[in-house]
């Protein structure tokens, strides 16, 4: 007595060549994004804790009296929690449509343009020349954030540009793309009004 012959169902080998080139197109298309996706998370995490360090670093200077209307960024750094103190030209990224040594995006660590290097790997950048300049609610300092600490040495957008910050004179902060109408430093007023375009793509405050 003869017994049935059953048949197996498989995948030829070509199928499956095929089933791996589109699982390729799939990854080439996705896994970068996933990754940039999740760079870009990491660094609004950081750039929220520097902003949180910035406010708690001013509040404690308001509350040792040394605030007013001629303090720079820079005076809030004997309150903060800092690796490094930075004056040695070192390059950091600033976004490259608010400014940038030459305009290439870049901003250098110097005597009246100091850095500190913060825990979190990011780099906090002073603009020193400026100063809050009254003592209005509508005075800030400017204070860039460059999450990496990595300069891209370009002037294009991207995950690596800092985020600027600005802190108002009753501590209030926000970002530069968030500003009040009617900011003022004491290079003038009106110059930092509100445009989200300042803000770097990849950062996101909410």
């Amino acid at each position: 007595m003869q017994g049935n012959v059953q048949s197996k169902s498989g995948f030829t080998l070509a199928e499956l060549l095929i089933s791996l080139a589109i699982l390729g197109v799939i990854a080439t298309f996705t896994i970068p994004k996933i990754l940039t996706a999740q760079q870009n998370s990491a660094n609004v995490a950081k750039a929220k804790e520097a902003a949180s360090m910035i406010a708690a670093a001013y509040l404690q200077a308001q509350l040792a009296g040394v605030v007013s209307a001629n303090t720079k960024a820079s005076d809030l750094t004997p309150y903060m929690n800092f690796v490094a103190y930075d004056t040695s030209g070192t390059l950091v990224d600033a976004h490259p449509i608010w400014g940038g040594t030459a305009g290439s995006g870049r901003n250098a660590c110097s005597a009246s343009t100091p850095c500190v290097k913060l825990h979190n790997g990011g780099m906090l950048w002073f603009y020193d020349p400026d100063r809050m300049g009254g003592t209005s609610a509508l005075h800030v300092v400017m204070i860039a954030f460059d999450p990496d600490n990595v300069t891209s040495g370009s002037a294009s957008d991207g995950p690596s540009k800092s985020v600027q910050f600005a802190l108002y004179y009753n501590g209030y902060i926000t970002t530069r793309g968030r500003t009040k109408t009617g900011t003022c430093h004491s290079g003038g007023c009106g110059m930092a009004n509100p445009d989200s375009t300042l803000d770097p793509s990849w950062f996101t405050w909410n």
